[in-house]
C-alpha cells in the first residue's frame, strides 16, 4: 500500500470528525469549565493583554494599528490604544492579535502554536459586539484554544514545521472560527461550515527567517481576521466544506502533513482539556529556546562561573529546533535574535535574562555578545529530539578554558505546566509589559478589569480602558 492509499485509508477511518469537533464547540455554552482550565485560561488574558499592550509600541504592532484605523469598518469593537477609535470587529482583531504576538512573548503550547494571540483579541472584539457575559467569554476561549490544539496535534506538528508551515497561522484559523461561533451561538452544523470556511483560508509560511521579515507577527492577526469572518459568514447562510479537516482530497490534515493524526481530534473530548498545558514565557523569545536558556543560567549560577571562564558552548537540541532556530547568526533583525538559539544564550549568558532589554536594535549588534554568539555550537542530541515536542527540552556543555566541562540537560522550562510561573508571577510580567507601554497606572486598571473578566456582566469596560490607553511610541506616521 503507498502513501496515498494508507492516507485515504485513514481519512475514510476518521470522516465525520470535523462534525464531532463542532459538535463540542457547540456543547460548550451548556458545560461546565473545568476549575484548574478556568485558572490557566484566566492567566491567558493576562499574559495576552499584556504582550498586546507591549506589541503596539513595536515597529510591526504600529503599521497594523495604523492600517485598522485607515480601514475602519462599522464601528462595532474598540481598536487597542486607539484613542477611543471603533472599527469593524475583523479589523479590531488584525491589529490586536498581531500586537500579542509582535514580540514572541505570547503564551504557546506543545501543538508548536501560540493560542492567546488568535483567541483573547476575537473573545474580546466579538464578544462585546454580541453582549457576551464573563462566562460565555470564558467557553468561546476555551473553545478557541481546545479547537487550535487539537487541530494542530492532529496534523503532527514537527512534521507539519518541517514542511514550512507556520501553525499559528494554520491552526489559528480554526481557532478563531470556534472562539467566534460559541459567541455567535452556532449550532453544530453551522460551526462545522465556520470550521471549513477558517480552513480553506489557513495560511502561514515560515519564510520570515529568511531575512527577517515581518511576516510572522500578523500571522494570528490575519488568522483572527479570516476566522471570525468564516462564523459570520456561516451565520450568515454561506457553507463551508463540514469534512475540512479529514477529507482525503484537499483536507486540512492531509495538505499540511506527511503523517497527520486524525483520531488527536476527538480523543478525550470533554475531559481532556488541552489548554490546561498552556506554556507563559518569561524569556522574549521563541519557546523552543528556553529550556537552553534556562539551562546554562543554572549552570552559571551553581557552578559560579563568569562569562570569561568559557571557552565555548555546545547545545543538543531536537531536529526540528535545529531547523528552526538553529542557523547561524547574522544580527540582522530583532525577530531572528528572538528565533536564534545562539543569541538567545549568549545574550542570557551575558546579562542574567533573556527579557525586553535583551532585544533591542541596539542590543542584538552588540559586538562582545554576537562573538559569544558565534562561539555557541548547535547539535542534535538524540534523547531530546525523541522526545520533542512532547518535551520541549534542551542539553548545555560549557566547555571552560581549563578543559573541564559541565552540562545540564533541562526538560521542563519555567513557564511550562510542569514549571508553572503562578498567577502573581504572570500578573508581574503583564505589569512590567503594559506598564511600559501605558504607564503603571493605566496597566494596574487594565489588570483589575482582565482579572475580573470572567465574572464580568460584559467585556465593554475592560475594551474601553484598552481603546482609550495611551501606548507610549504609537504615533501616526507622517506623510
Amino acid at each position: 500500500m503507498d502513501d496515498l492509499d494508507a492516507w485515504k485509508k485513514l481519512a475514510r477511518a476518521h470522516r465525520g470528525v470535523t462534525l464531532e469537533l463542532a459538535g463540542f464547540v457547540a456543547s460548550l455554552p451548556a458545560r461546565t469549565i473545568p476549575a484548574a482550565t478556568e485558572a490557566v485560561l484566566a492567566k491567558a488574558v493576562v499574559d495576552a493583554i499584556g504582550c498586546g499592550l507591549y506589541g503596539l509600541t513595536t515597529e510591526w504592532g504600529g503599521i497594523l494599528h495604523r492600517f485598522a484605523a485607515q480601514q475602519g469598518g462599522p464601528a462595532e469593537a474598540a481598536l487597542w490604544g486607539g484613542g477611543g477609535a471603533r472599527v469593524s470587529v475583523g479589523h479590531s482583531v488584525l491589529a490586536s492579535a498581531t500586537a500579542v504576538h509582535s514580540f514572541d512573548f505570547d503564551d504557546h503550547s506543545r501543538a508548536k502554536i501560540h493560542p492567546g494571540a488568535v483567541v483573547i483579541p476575537v473573545a474580546l472584539a466579538l464578544g462585546e459586539r454580541v453582549g457576551a457575559d464573563g462566562r460565555r467569554l470564558l467557553q468561546a476561549i476555551a473553545a478557541g484554544y481546545e479547537t487550535m490544539n487539537r487541530v494542530s496535534q492532529a496534523a503532527n506538528p514537527a512534521r507539519a514545521r518541517m514542511r514550512g508551515w507556520h501553525l499559528t497561522g494554520t491552526c489559528g484559523t480554526f481557532a478563531a472560527a470556534a472562539t467566534a461561533s460559541v459567541l455567535l451561538g452556532l449550532n453544530a452544523e453551522t460551526t462545522a461550515s465556520a470550521l471549513g470556511l477558517a480552513g480553506t483560508q489557513s495560511a502561514g509560511l515560515w519564510a520570515f527567517t529568511s531575512d527577517g521579515s515581518m511576516s510572522k507577527r500578523i500571522h494570528p492577526g490575519k488568522a483572527a481576521q479570516d476566522g471570525v469572518t468564516a462564523a459570520l459568514l456561516a451565520q450568515a447562510g454561506f457553507t463551508g466544506p463540514r469534512h475540512i479537516l479529514e477529507a482525503e482530497d484537499g483536507g486540512f490534515l492531509f495538505a499540511m502533513s506527511d503523517a497527520p493524526r486524525p483520531q488527536r481530534l476527538t480523543e478525550g473530548l470533554g475531559t481532556l482539556w488541552h489548554s490546561d498545558a498552556t506554556c507563559f514565557k518569561p524569556h522574549a523569545c521563541c519557546g523552543s529556546n528556553h529550556a537552553c536558556i534556562d539551562a546554562v543560567l543554572e549552570l552559571l549560577r551553581e557552578q559560579r562561573l563568569a562569562v570569561s571562564d568559557v571557552q565555548r558552548v555546545v547545545a543538543g537540541i531536537a531536529r526540528v529546533v535545529q531547523t528552526q532556530t538553529g542557523f547561524d547568526y547574522e544580527a540582522d533583525s530583532v525577530l531572528n535574535a528572538q528565533m536564534s538559539l545562539r543569541y538567545n544564550i549568549a545574550v542570557a549568558m551575558m546579562d542574567g535574562q533573556a527579557y525586553l532589554e535583551q532585544f533591542t536594535p541596539e542590543r542584538i549588534v552588540e559586538a562582545r555578545v554576537v562573538q559569544l554568539a558565534r562561539r555557541v555550537e548547535i547539535e542534535v542530541h538524540e534523547d531530546v529530539d525523541r522526545a520533542y515536542p512532547e518535551i520541549y527540552g534542551g542539553r548545555v556543555t560549557l566547555v571552560l578554558k581549563d578543559g573541564s566541562t559541565v552540562s545540564r540537560l533541562v526538560e521542563y522550562s519555567r513557564g511550562m505546566p510542569e514549571n508553572p510561573m503562578p498567577h502573581p508571577e504572570v500578573e508581574r510580567k503583564f505589569l512590567s509589559l503594559a506598564g511600559a507601554a501605558v504607564g503603571q497606572e493605566q496597566a494596574a486598571a487594565i489588570l483589575a478589569q482582565a482579572n475580573g473578566l470572567f465574572a464580568a456582566d460584559s467585556v465593554a469596560p475592560l475594551n474601553q480602558l484598552l481603546a482609550t490607553s495611551t501606548v507610549a511610541g504609537l504615533r501616526p506616521r507622517s506623510h
